[in-house]
């Protein structure tokens, strides 16, 4: 990448998927290489790591920081020697190793991906002009372009019902959510409440980015396969399982109406089973279930409390992103009509 300024002129999706030309947003703003950090979680990518660096000191970029778990193999010296600044976090997982890199970073913007070379820097400007025409959170689709051998089948079917649960429970539509190659401002992470250590961090980001209204879109980015001598530290049965969970208990506070109406709906349908046993029970042979019967009043009454609850915290939810986003939309205005008096001074 050069040091000339970023700008957009591609195509990418909104928030709800639909196609959103990128030269109809109004908001441009210039981004140079210097303004940019490339963030690279490791764990043991001494194989891939060297080239990865050089990939992006190729394409212009000179702030390089890698944030390494405690690798068992040389990562953190190759790093270093080819001149990345070298974190080494205090805990365990990429989750972790990424909240506490942020905090070290003193650019605008962020620029993430993972060491293990399946991610293209020469895609890095393409990541960055949605930033420059006002977007907040860029995110790289691997599916767009992405080598035969990239992803085990299971992976992909794992990756296709993780984005359609996120679609489903979430309500938008950022094709692969799980993608390792994000691109972002410092001041929208800032505002994200992010707890996650492990490989859920993705999906906390996009869930998050949802919640609090960043303004999201999508690009196409190439993902090829490991190299040989890699290896992943993925497991995909235990960490898929982690990230479903991760979908569903983080609706809670995004999308409570799912969230408490699941559980009010699992109650009804598991007291009304109950019920019409004991009914059942009493019309054939004439014996009651006492215990069953309150069991099964007991779920239902918990059920429809749940359903209520959900429905009050599904508005409180909404009063409460109106009035974020007002606030949020008074504080641009405010900033930007200081930043027009300054220039306005400025000139004069």
């Amino acid at each position: 990448m050069d040091d000339d300024a970023v700008r957009a002129d591609g195509g990418a999706h909104d928030n709800g998927g639909e196609v959103l030309a990128m030269s109809e947003r109004t908001q441009t703003r210039d981004i140079s290489a210097d303004d940019v950090c490339i963030l690279i979680p490791t764990l043991d990518e001494a194989a891939t790591i060297g080239d990865v660096i050089d990939g992006f000191y190729e394409e212009g970029f000179s702030t390089v920081v890698v944030v390494d778990g405690g690798s068992s193999d040389e990562t953190q010296e190759i790093a270093s020697e080819r001149g990345a600044q070298v974190l080494v976090q205090s805990g365990d997982g990429k989750g972790q190793a990424v909240r506490e890199a942020v905090e070290y970073i003193d650019v605008p913007y962020v620029l993430m991906l993972d060491g293990d070379g399946t991610y293209d820097p020469t895609d890095a400007e393409r990541m960055l002009e949605p930033l420059a025409q006002g977007y907040e959170h860029v995110i790289g689709n691997r599916f767009a372009d992405m080598d035969d051998d990239a992803m085990k089948a299971l992976n992909g079917f794992g990756n296709r019902m993780i984005n359609r649960a996120f679609r489903f429970i979430h309500g938008a539509d950022y094709e692969d959510i799980l993608s390792g190659y994000r691109a972002f401002t410092l001041e929208s992470f800032e505002r994200l409440s992010l707890d996650s250590d492990g490989f859920t961090i993705e999906t906390e980001l996009a869930v998050e980015c949802v919640k609090h209204g960043v303004d999201t879109t999508v690009v196409p980015v190439s993902y090829s396969a490991r190299p040989e001598e890699s290896e992943t530290n993925l497991h995909p049965i235990k960490d898929g399982g982690t990230i479903i969970l991760a979908l569903y208990s983080l609706a809670k506070t995004n999308n409570p109406l799912f969230y408490f109406g699941s559980l009010g709906a699992t109650g009804i349908v598991a007291g009304g089973a109950i019920a019409t046993y004991v009914l059942w029970r009493w019309l054939q042979y004439g014996i009651g279930h006492e215990i069953l019967a309150l069991a099964s009043a007991a779920a239902i009454l918990l059920g429809v409390q749940l359903l209520m609850f959900g429905v009050l915290s599904d508005m409180l939810v909404s009063l409460h992103r109106e009035q974020r986003r007002r606030l949020e939309q008074i504080t641009r205005e405010a900033r930007d009509s200081r930043a027009s008096e300054s220039r306005r001074r400025e000139e004069e």
